[in-house]
């Protein structure tokens, strides 16, 4: 069963500019689809001691992430941090944020059980996909997890996003596609799941991944 995304009224939010989609997660139709995406994300993190999500905007997730891992990191190129971590923190959810970028992130090897990214990767260009899942790779503990999750390329999705108002032109430069070949081969192990539209009508509009790095062994 998939936990429930565990969304704050839309005035507590802060930290992010307008161009941040926490609003549409409160649209009819539209609401149900952003929430599904990110429950799938969420089913897929096994939990465990630190988690790191790239990309973390409004902190959507991290009260189901607080439920299941001990310390939540978080990476992100234009938040207000302070904003973010005064909205989080009086709720009891310790937050170790700072601004930085996937493609060279500040921390040491082996450090996280879960890299999380959700509608991170579709924004890198295809030859920067392997340099960012090099990273993830690098920050995870032998056994941890990268969870992704990506929009679906297809007419149907470039029709929702202009109803939104976002040419996905000049936002998504790399398709479920390629990140799903860059990250078998960066991790090798791993599953696909797809999410289909609501009603499901156009098929499957996003797909989550759950990417596994391989563990160390020892030589006798």
């Amino acid at each position: 069963m998939l936990p429930k995304l565990k969304l704050l009224p839309i005035d507590q939010y802060r930290g992010v500019n307008d161009l941040d989609p926490i609003k549409y997660y409160y649209w009819p139709v539209f609401g149900k689809m952003y929430r599904r995406r990110v429950e799938l994300a969420l089913g897929e993190c096994t939990g465990g001691e630190r988690i790191l999500e790239v990309g973390f905007g409004t902190g959507l997730a991290f009260p189901n992430l607080h439920d299941i891992y001990r310390e939540i990191h978080g990476i992100d190129l234009t938040v207000d941090i302070k904003a973010v971590e005064s909205v989080f923190e009086p709720m009891g959810i310790p937050l170790f944020l700072e601004k930085g970028d996937v493609l060279k992130m500040p921390y040491e090897d082996g450090f996280f059980d879960t890299v999380l990214l959700i509608s991170i990767l579709e924004h890198l260009k295809p030859f920067e996909l392997e340099q960012a899942l090099a990273e993830v790779k690098r920050v995870l503990k032998p056994g941890g997890q990268m969870v992704y999750g990506t929009p679906v390329e297809k007419p149907f999705m470039v029709f929702m996003f202009s109803l939104l108002g976002h040419d996905i032109r000049h936002e998504h430069f790399s398709t479920e596609k390629e990140i799903a070949t860059a990250a078998y081969k960066a991790f090798g192990k791993g599953h696909v799941i797809e999410m289909k539209s609501t009603p499901p009508i156009a098929g499957a509009v996003y797909t989550v991944g759950n990417f596994v790095k391989s563990s160390q062994r020892t030589r006798s």
